[in-house]
């Protein structure tokens, strides 16, 4: 079930500056309470660091760091501190793979089968194994189409933070989780995912999972280009994101903030390499394998720009990164159901249904995602606002701070 909503925000190619330009749609003062909240939650040792930026009609209005890129070193975070923005990246992946529909090269009910050979046949798990990970399968009621991937409903699961039966299936067969610094053919691990069961019936129900790696692949194999070159040459560059890497050069690794987590009584520590089997240091170790889900690095501003861009129905600086009409279907509901039980899911980002914007401060149609560290976004056709909160932070057992930030920034609003 498919559906659109206009984008209000026409093309503009108005390029945002890095610096903050004062706009009279805004109380500064009230604004300011952003920077006394998130400098409390700094002090009370709750939060190591943050960037936050605000975009107001195609206008950077807000944007400030907080707090450390490294607590034990004091060093200060920078606004153009570089972020491990974790699944921020499958939007990035959805865009490569709708200029690919708008190129005619493949379309979004396609069967990935046509494509990569292995998906041919699908099975779906029946029964599971607990001490050898062995299973039993039945056959899918039909194959995987691009579609499916999009929309995280084709019954493909993730490793390390998926279903624990799925996780061992796909950690016997050596799928990677996309989540830190596997190096292998991308190509060659989706064609062993090809093989392996399903957790359910494509289109059944959403289940997020390695959706966008495969989909990334599938950039790789019609284009002819890896994934990073591919969204270097066709999103990055023409953008001017000139931060947002898979493989981060070392010249710019220092801008990279270091990785908290919290032990069993949330206190604060650095990220330990082995947890989760995730090495932070993921970004500067070189790879061959560009997790579309969750490889990419970037900053509040770049991210900014990417956002600013589907706003504008696809335009920015000028350029027609993607037709009007494609920005539309990628922001608008493409499931008949919530996938969470109460926002609606495009093609690449959450929707905030009616239901949810009575209950928060964003309007309806206002597109969301985040990354497993601690990083997040919206942004609010009606509003024309984008805003970002990023940290490196995870578990976090303060993560209320967005809502009230959201709230803030609501609330300081001129009309």
């Amino acid at each position: 079930m498919v559906f659109a909503i206009a984008i209000t925000i026409k093309g503009n190619s108005q390029v945002l500056s890095f610096e903050t330009v004062k706009s009279n749609k805004f109380d500064y003062t009230k604004l300011a309470q952003i920077d006394t909240l998130v400098n409390k939650y700094v002090s009370n040792r709750w939060l190591i660091g943050s960037t936050v930026i605000v975009v107001k009609d195609n206008q950077v209005v807000y944007h400030k760091g907080f707090g450390y890129a490294n607590e034990a070193s004091k060093k200060v975070m920078p606004t153009n501190a570089i972020y491990r923005i974790m699944s921020q990246t499958k939007a990035i992946t959805s865009l490569a793979i709708m200029q690919l529909y708008e190129q005619g090269k493949l379309s979004l009910d396609q069967n990935v089968s046509t494509i990569i050979s292995s998906f041919k046949n699908p099975t779906v798990l029946k029964d599971f194994n607990t001490k050898d990970s062995s299973y039993t399968t039945i056959p899918a009621k039909r194959e995987l189409t691009i579609r499916d991937l999009l929309t995280h409903t084709s019954g493909i699961d993730y490793t390390a933070i998926g279903t624990p039966k799925m996780n061992a299936i796909y950690t016997k067969a050596g799928i990677p989780s996309g989540l830190g610094d596997f190096n292998a053919s991308l190509l060659d691990r989706m064609k062993i995912l090809g093989t392996l069961p399903l957790k359910h019936q494509p289109g059944e129900k959403f289940t997020y999972g390695l959706n966008s790696d495969l989909l990334g692949c599938i950039v790789e194999v019609v284009s002819g280009l890896s994934l990073e070159a591919y969204c270097q040459k066709n999103i990055f560059d023409p953008l001017g994101m000139k931060d947002t890497y898979f493989n981060v050069p070392m010249s710019k690794a220092e801008r990279m903030p270091t990785v908290y987590m919290e032990d069993d009584s949330n206190k604060i520590i650095e990220w330990s390499p082995t947890f989760r089997d995730i090495n932070p240091n993921y970004p500067i170790i070189p790879k061959t394998y560009f997790s579309g889900g969750a490889g990419l690095s970037s900053t509040a501003y770049d991210y900014a720009i990417f956002l600013q861009m589907i706003l504008n129905g696809g335009k920015y600086n000028g350029k027609q990164i993607i037709a009007p009409r494609t920005a539309e279907i990628m922001t608008s509901p493409q499931l008949d159901f919530k996938f969470n039980g109460q926002d609606d899911f495009s093609l690449g980002f959450g929707i905030t249904s009616e239901k949810s914007a009575n209950l928060n401060f964003r309007n309806k149609g206002s597109f969301s995602w985040g990354g497993y560290y601690g990083t997040s976004y919206w942004a609010d056709p009606k509003d024309k606002m984008v805003v970002l909160i990023m940290t490196q932070h995870n578990p976090n057992s303060h993560g209320e701070l967005g809502g009230i930030i959201e709230r803030i920034i609501y609330g300081s609003r001129v009309n």
